[in-house]
């Protein structure tokens, strides 16, 4: 088998709140990624989630771990080395208006990665560089001139998209990119990102909190809590066969589009029976959910790993 595109080990971020708390954002995770695959990552606002995409580019410094891209650990990379690898990993943004300059307008927002790795040999050239990734996002070459007030939210997205193409990255972590837009414009970004995906070879990292969508967009899912992954499966298995107690009070809370099942359906909480605890292969309780530092993530099948 290939070497993953991915490899994170051990990956933790810490961050000093003063007079000695410290906040475990990320709490030692580990994962791989194969080349053109998509890991959903999901979990609870809090859960650490975003935090661990800006860490493993490198936005946020680790406290401890590594992150190998195609075998190499970036975490020790000068800074212009470094600066060449973030050809290769990028980032789609959760809010698609933030995260745009709003005196630039599209050519420059676009053009600014061309011209940063120097991409873009003339004006004439990034210009229609420039052109060709709007038309590569399904938005009009002509938008290039405005300004990022002028679109929807689901065209900012897009140019947020196309952006992080600029580069013709590998590797994109979508940091929660469709928690900001309108359910109706929901489905069109992702189907998006997985034509894009298709087109160009694209691996990524899916970050966000709406299950059903992960269950749409991912080869895998991996479960986050506290800092930890907590459950990591196929996302069909995930869905068909939670393991974890706190995967199951996720899945519990998805709605059903049918008032009368919606209505009679349990919602399972974290301290129900129902959740758990996970048990060890002689039946005695083996997961405190409460209690992850001294928990590992342990295979109970095939591709199907639980924090015990």
């Amino acid at each position: 088998m290939s070497q993953p595109l991915i490899e994170v080990e051990g990956l933790k971020k810490y961050f000093n709140l003063g007079r000695g708390n410290i906040l475990k954002a990320v709490n030692g995770i580990d994962f791989s990624i194969n080349e053109g695959e998509t890991l959903g990552v999901v979990g609870e606002s809090g859960c650490g989630k975003s935090t661990a995409g800006r860490t493993i580019l490198r936005l946020y410094e680790p406290t401890a771990g590594s992150v190998r891209f195609n075998g190499t650990d970036i975490y020790k990379l000068s800074p212009s080395k470094m600066k060449a690898m973030r050809r290769d990993m990028q980032m789609i943004f959760q809010d698609p208006y933030a995260s745009l300059n709003p005196r630039f307008t599209v050519t420059d927002i676009i053009g600014e990665a061309l011209d940063i790795h120097n991409m873009a040999g003339s004006r004439k050239e990034r210009k229609k560089r420039v052109e060709e990734l709007l038309d590569l996002v399904g938005l009009n070459p002509d938008h290039a001139t405005r300004y990022p007030h002028e679109f929807s939210g689901g065209q900012r997205q897009r140019i947020g998209i196309a952006r992080a193409l600029a580069v013709n990255p590998k590797f994109i972590i979508c940091d929660e990119p469709i928690s900001a837009l309108d359910v109706s414009i929901q489905a069109q970004v992702v189907n998006l990102l997985q034509d894009l995906q298709k087109r160009l070879g694209l691996t990524y990292l899916f970050i966000a909190h709406d299950l059903s969508m992960v269950k749409h967009i991912s080869d895998r899912v991996a479960v986050m809590y506290m800092g930890r992954v907590v459950e990591l499966a196929p996302s069909e298995e995930l869905y068909a066969n939670p393991l974890h107690a706190y995967t199951k009070t996720l899945l519990s809370a998805i709605p059903v589009p049918d008032p009368e099942i919606e209505a009679n359906k349990k919602h399972i909480l974290l301290n129900d029976e129902a959740a758990g605890p996970i048990h060890s292969k002689d039946g005695a309780p083996s997961q405190d959910l409460f209690n992850l530092d001294n928990s590992q993530l342990v295979e109970v099948s095939k591709g199907h790993w639980v924090a015990m």
